[in-house]
């Protein structure tokens, strides 16, 4: 009596892996964009940009949350592109989720509500990128 071994395979989502390459490729666009500016920008250039906040916050903290974005910017792309690694892309987007989750705060305490709506959505899609790669359309290492 013989018996034929099926394997199963982990379902695929090739609608969803899409969308969650294009969240990745323009939240990394973003953050690069945001980051680059934060991290070397003069903070009156900052401030007459825009960002009010960096007024009254010290400008180590403002350099450091620029390095942390083009970091972010860099995690949310190149761990999955190569395949190594590929675990560090949706900590990346988790840690741009606090990131954006702490912004939200930040404004809020300073009154700026104009620019919530913007760290929600953009919180929003980092927490899709963490979900969807973390637990329905992870990106497999190299073997």
């Amino acid at each position: 009596m013989s018996t034929n071994a099926t394997t199963v395979s982990a379902p695929t989502f090739p609608v969803l892996s899409g969308g969650l390459w294009v969240a990745q490729g323009l939240l990394a666009a973003l953050f690069l964009a945001a980051g680059a500016m934060k991290s070397t920008s003069p903070t009156a250039d900052l401030v007459a940009n825009g960002l009010a906040w960096v007024a009254n916050t010290p400008e180590a903290l403002v350099r450091f949350i620029g390095v942390s974005e083009l970091l972010g910017a860099v995690g949310l792309i190149l761990p999955s592109a190569t395949r190594i690694l590929p675990w560090l892309t949706p900590l990346a987007a988790a840690a741009l989720t606090l990131v954006m989750v702490l912004a939200f705060g930040m404004h809020a305490w300073n009154g700026e509500y104009t620019g919530l709506p913007v760290n929600v959505v953009i919180g929003a899609l980092t927490a899709f990128v963490a979900w969807g790669r973390w637990v329905k359309a992870p990106i497999q290492g190299r073997s």
